[in-house]
């Protein structure tokens, strides 16, 4: 006898297409059988070793969260609820081109420092891989939720060519590429960039197109975090579009928006920009999170010639008086290739964590309102935090636009991603909501998208991007990994002034046909593990 079957559900199947009333059966962490409600009437109705009654509730496919920073975190917290409560079963790791494979023993180091601010320093992880492939191997021990993993392009060349500002030999961009043909054999989807990140900053375009050739090899995509959201952006957009079509690669595109007041208005300029593309046959893709602000380090802000070195020397700049003054002309006055070309607006960078012996009562404040608290200018205590965390501060940024979040979100290739960062004492709420607050506010609120038409955004959609053949649809045959959520109640609990806040309305979860959230609970199941490539 099969192990469950899911009794008259609405099933809201991830293609699109209308929804319909269905008992679906799983067995052996697989959807064995669907039979709908014409068909599942008196005897004919299938049975099974449990029966859930579902009346009331949607069945859909897991959601797929195409951007995610949990890199550790999925290790450290094995309940993972922030992202198992909001019906998430898949996360697409190696995010905006840093993480934690393929590195060796200098470059882990470096890495770590880098991104505390993403995922902790990580001296309460055993970070005993070193190989993309034993990255993954430490996945599969045993995670709370799916994962799939980008090679990032940064760490590749902070592994070779170093934290310096310069073009890599012949001999570098043939290593490079090699890294990233062995992550890629090894099971990664696609390639990661943080173009406003150093030391992936500094690689020009034809390195990355390089890159992207071996990428495509193997039937993977691009992810770039592209050089500007800010002024220039569309520049940076069209940039990376003409780079995957020389590359011959497929091209996803990270948190993909239109900010700070420049951009105001213009996400039909960017969407043209890509339909154009697409109806000459480019592949694209690309994800948001629905919310304004955005959610990075303070120290990812600084222009890149003050992160030339790595994070030692970008302490010690901070602390000479003279190097101090160019990095706050670049800030304030020119506007920095960290802050997109902008000149930064103190009033609208909220301090989000601490990682160190930083005064952590400035959580929650404006950069400016810590000032006007300490009685001295911005940059001072801009400059000040930076140094006192190591770097580890995490900030928001208020400089979004409502009407292009909704104007992207509607687009045909559109997917769901949380770029959510958990840790810090006040993260980011799309960390905690994203999923709901798709599913609540803008289906059911606002109307934005259908209820089918969003599904699919968040589960079929992306599943064709990972080139997944047995995910994301509610099919016979297909994996079980599958939420369940009242429609009419479905929210996100997360705000920013309580961010980590549950959803509500989703209380069951599956991942491989197991309960990882049962009743509105989260269980002791660990049934995730990593999602390789598919060979091509």
């Amino acid at each position: 006898m099969e192990d469950l079957v899911v009794r008259d559900a609405d099933v809201v199947d991830g293609s699109g297409a209308p929804s319909y009333r269905a008992d679906v059966v799983i067995d052996g962490g697989r959807i064995v059988s669907i039979v709908k409600e014409a068909a599942a009437s008196g005897c004919g109705r299938p049975c099974a070793m449990r029966e859930l009654d579902a009346e009331g509730l949607v069945l859909s496919p897991g959601f797929i969260d195409m951007h995610a920073h949990s890199d550790l975190e999925l290790l450290r917290d094995p309940d993972h609820s922030a992202k198992a409560a909001q019906g998430v079963t898949l996360e697409v790791l190696g995010q905006d081109g840093l993480s934690y494979a393929p590195v060796d023993d200098r470059t882990l180091e470096q890495v770590r420092r880098a991104i505390t601010g993403w995922n902790g320093y990580g001296d309460d992880i055993d970070l005993d891989w070193r190989s993309v492939g034993e990255y993954l191997d430490r996945l599969d021990e045993g995670i709370a939720v799916n994962a799939a993993y980008l090679v990032p392009q940064g760490t590749v060349r902070a592994l070779v060519v170093g934290w310096e500002d310069r073009a890599a030999t012949p001999e570098e961009l043939d290593r490079m590429r090699r890294l990233v043909a062995e992550g890629m054999a090894q099971g990664a989807v696609g390639l990661s960039s943080g173009l406003t990140y150093t030391p992936g900053m500094y690689a020009p375009d034809a390195e990355l197109t390089e890159l992207c050739r071996v990428v495509a090899s193997y039937g993977g995509y691009y992810c770039p975090h592209h050089r500007s959201y800010g002024a220039g952006a569309l520049e940076a957009y069209a940039e990376m579009v003409d780079l995957a079509r020389e590359a011959g690669c497929p091209l996803h595109l990270a948190h993909a928006t239109m900010n700070f007041g420049v951009n105001e208005g213009r996400a039909p300029e960017l969407l043209a920009l890509l339909d154009r593309a697409l109806d000459a046959g480019a592949d694209i893709t690309l994800d948001t999170y629905p919310y304004t602000p955005g959610c990075t380090t303070l120290a990812a802000l600084l222009p890149s010639w003050a992160s030339e070195g790595g994070p030692r020397e970008i302490l010690a700049r901070l602390t000479d008086p003279a190097t101090a003054g160019r990095i706050r002309h670049d800030l304030e006055v020119t506007g920095s290739d960290g802050c997109h070309g902008v000149p930064v607006e103190w009033e609208k960078v909220e301090i989000s964590g601490v990682t160190g012996p930083a005064p952590a009562d400035l959580v929650g404040r404006t950069v400016r309102e810590a000032a006007d608290r300490r009685g001295e200018d911005p940059w001072e205590t801009a400059r000040r935090l930076l140094v006192e965390d190591r770097l580890g501060t995490t900030v928001l940024q208020h400089v979004g636009h409502e009407d292009n979040v909704r104007t992207i979100m509607r687009h045909r290739t559109h997917t769901g991603g949380s770029d959510g960062i958990l840790r810090g004492d006040k993260p980011h709420p799309r960390a905690y909501g994203t999923f709901p607050r798709y599913l609540g506010h803008y289906v059911r609120e606002l109307g934005v998208l259908s209820l089918e038409e969003c599904v699919a955004h968040l589960t079929a959609r992306p599943a064709a991007r990972l080139r997944l053949p047995d995910r994301g649809l509610v099919r016979e045959g297909h994996r079980a990994d599958l939420v369940l959520f009242d429609p009419e109640t479905v929210a996100s609990g997360a705000t920013f002034a309580a961010p980590r806040t549950p959803p509500t309305g989703i209380p069951y979860v599956l991942v491989d046909g197991r309960f990882v959230i049962e009743d509105g609970r989260r269980t002791d199941v660990l049934a995730g593990r990593s999602v390789r490539r598919t060979p091509v």
